[in-house]
């Protein structure tokens, strides 16, 4: 007689990953993470990581954190419907909309909530959500959500975009278009303002998740909207709070008006507990100090124009990034892994990204670069790189 408490079913398809050459186990981070790290008992320069702007471990924003905690406590003990919204969760929010150039901003406990819990909310049947094929997973499961029919559009392609809008527009009540400000798997920008203009033309909104543009593109990180000079005409703008930021969260900038809505139907808001006052007080900082200073970000871009350039000159191919994510292209799936795997043993840790996070023979390490690399620690992996490469004949 089988044992159902076996999980055979389980068993089996965790075989096929060890089949396939990508079965992993999580890496363990001993201490801090920086741009150089203990991982799993070895020391490695970092380029993993979306702590962009070097915040994560950011002395002013651990002793925000640590003040938080004294006078809050270590956990706000409810959802923000009952008696979870402190002071410092409605400041946060007053201080993103200002840092945002927007009306209003509504906190999530993480960027996924964010798509999870907004797409749903102001979409329902009736209507149609179009969805670049590209965007990130949370969008795609915050589509799945919601009750309104869904369609795609190829990636970045505004002809495609406005056939859908053309063929499909007058068939339904409300239309909101979803794009990534920046794509992760790429580093590539949205063509936000043809968007916009095609959603204007067609009465739809727009709702972008900027969680790679936030900290990163615009005066001193406040987002793609900002890049492109698009205040007041995207109605919806995600912003994540645990990548540039360094901390953990996600919000939805725009009007009063979706800041009130949300208050009442957005689910991870009425079902959760709201933010932890260590987070809210290290974020609080990590915001004013964006607002005071360009040298973070300006860092951030200096760091990575200086690695593309030289990841370039040695015959990487490093796709059509135009952000600091810098994808270096490998192409099969277990070569991927392998190359991810040598440049570990060598000193850099840089993880393989293959099928089903990105489509199949386009498997690639993914380098992060941050405003808390030196010049030093890049050129080292660097020649880590191009050690590697040469020993498996990718250069």
């Amino acid at each position: 007689m089988s044992n159902i408490h076996e999980l055979s079913f389980l068993k089996e398809k965790i075989q096929e990953l060890k089949n396939d050459g990508v079965y992993r186990k999580l890496p363990i981070l001993e201490g801090a993470n920086e741009s150089e790290v203990i991982l799993n008992g070895k020391s490695v320069i970092n380029l993993s990581s979306n702590n962009y702007l070097g915040f994560a471990n950011h002395p002013r924003l651990k002793q925000a954190a640590i003040d938080a905690v004294n006078k809050y406590g270590v956990g706000s003990g409810a959802v923000r419907t009952i008696v979870g919204n402190m002071d410092i969760h409605e400041e946060l929010e007053t201080l993103l909309a200002e840092f945002k150039r927007e009306e209003g901003v509504m906190v999530y406990q993480s960027g996924f909530n964010c798509n999870a819990g907004t797409i749903q909310a102001v979409t329902e049947k009736g209507d149609l959500i179009i969805s670049d094929e590209l965007n990130h997973a949370s969008i795609i499961d915050g589509a799945r959500l919601s009750r309104a029919d869904k369609t795609v559009y190829k990636h970045s392609d505004m002809n495609h975009l406005e056939a859908v809008l053309k063929e499909k527009r007058d068939n339904y009540r409300n239309v909101l278009i979803i794009t990534d400000g920046v794509f992760s798997m790429d580093g590539d920008i949205a063509p936000l303002p043809d968007i916009v203009n095609l959603a204007e033309k067609y009465n739809a909104m727009t709702y972008v998740d900027d969680a790679h543009g936030s900290g990163v593109l615009g005066e001193s990180g406040r987002g793609t909207v900002d890049h492109f000079g698009l205040h007041g005409r995207v109605d919806f703008t995600i912003g994540t709070l645990s990548k540039a930021i360094g901390v953990v969260g996600g919000y939805v900038a725009g009007s009063e008006t979706m800041r009130d809505w949300l208050s009442h139907r957005g689910r991870p808001l009425l079902f959760s507990t709201s933010l932890p006052p260590a987070a809210v007080g290290a974020i609080m900082e990590a915001v004013r100090l964006l607002m005071s200073t360009t040298e973070y970000t300006d860092r951030l871009w200096d760091n990575a124009k200086y690695f593309k350039a030289k990841m370039s000159e040695l015959g990487f191919n490093i796709g059509n990034s135009q952000t600091p994510i810098t994808p270096v292209i490998i192409g099969e799936e277990s070569k991927t892994m392998e190359f991810s795997r040598k440049l570990f043993e060598n000193g850099v840790f840089v993880s393989g990204i293959v099928f089903p996070t990105v489509p199949k023979g386009t498997g690639r390490c993914r380098v992060m670069v941050t405003a808390g690399h030196t010049k030093e620690q890049l050129d080292r992996a660097v020649e880590i790189f191009r050690k590697v490469g040469k020993e498996m004949n990718l250069i």
